[in-house]
Parts: structure tokens; sequence; C-alpha cells
């Protein structure tokens, strides 16, 4: 399983292709065989990369919960399946992703990557700036992790 950490600055051309940055090349298990997925995220405006073997893992969890004859899961899936596509690492460790799919978050020429534990998102740098306050960043791990009994 891969495990990402740190947030990259790239470049993408016109064909929509980016460097994948070699710490993250590094980061990525195995398993994945330098084959992603890379879907537009469901809450946040950006985009989501997922190695081959954790996008594999997330859908096993998906089916396991999802009854295919029941009107609102389908419809579930199709949003959950929109915007989504599957992606390698080309001879010169370039990924390339559809101008479709960059155009849902509005990238030309520069994007972010920021490591997410499992799976890297994807952000128009703008977008990611106003999204991200360090005091709220502060705030929250004190509500989520402030009232946690010590010994963790």
């Amino acid at each position: 399983m891969s495990s990402f950490i740190g947030d990259y600055n790239c470049k993408v051309d016109a064909k929509g292709r980016l460097i994948l940055p070699s710490a993250f090349k590094k980061q990525v298990s195995s398993t994945a065989n330098e084959q992603f997925v890379v879907k537009k995220d469901i809450y946040e405006d950006c985009l989501v990369l997922y190695p081959m073997d954790e996008w594999k893992r997330m859908v096993e969890i998906l089916r396991s919960k999802i009854n295919p004859y029941n009107k609102a899961h389908k419809q579930f899936l199709r949003g959950f399946y929109m915007d989504t596509a599957e992606i390698s690492l080309d001879s010169n460790n370039r990924l390339t992703i559809p101008k479709k799919i960059l155009s849902k978050i509005k990238i030309e020429k520069e994007l972010k990557l920021v490591a997410q534990d499992d799976k890297i998102e994807i952000w128009n740098p703008e977008t990611y700036d106003k999204n991200f306050d360090e005091n709220q960043f502060q705030d929250l791990a004190d509500s989520i992790f402030g009232q946690l009994e010590s010994g963790v």
C-alpha cells in the first residue's frame, strides 16, 4: 500500500502531462505497477490520484456496501465513476490527465500535488491557497485531537 507525504507545485503541458515528483514515485507501492486512477473529488474542488492498488481496495469496499438493485445506490455509482480515468506513468515519469478532467478544476499550466496518506490530491494552486488556512487547521486539529485521552 502506498503512503504519501509532501506537496509539490508542478507544471502541466498543453497535452495534460505532468511529471510525477520523484519523491512521490518512490512512495508508490510496487503493487500499483505505476498505474493510477484519477477522478474528481466528491467533496472538494480538486482531483484525486489513486495508485491502482488503493483504487482496487476502495472499489472492493464500495462493492460490499452497494446494492445494484437499489435505485439510489445506482445513482451514487453513476456519480462516483463520473469524471474518472485510468492513467499510467510513461517512460519519462509523466502522467497524462485527460483535459476534460483537468478542466473540472480549472487547471491550465500549473497545479499543486498534495499528499493525502494513500492518495494524492491535485489542486489548482489558487484554489488550494484560498481553501487552506493554517489557523483553521490548528482549530481543526484541536477539535479532533484535543479531546483525546492521553496515551495516544
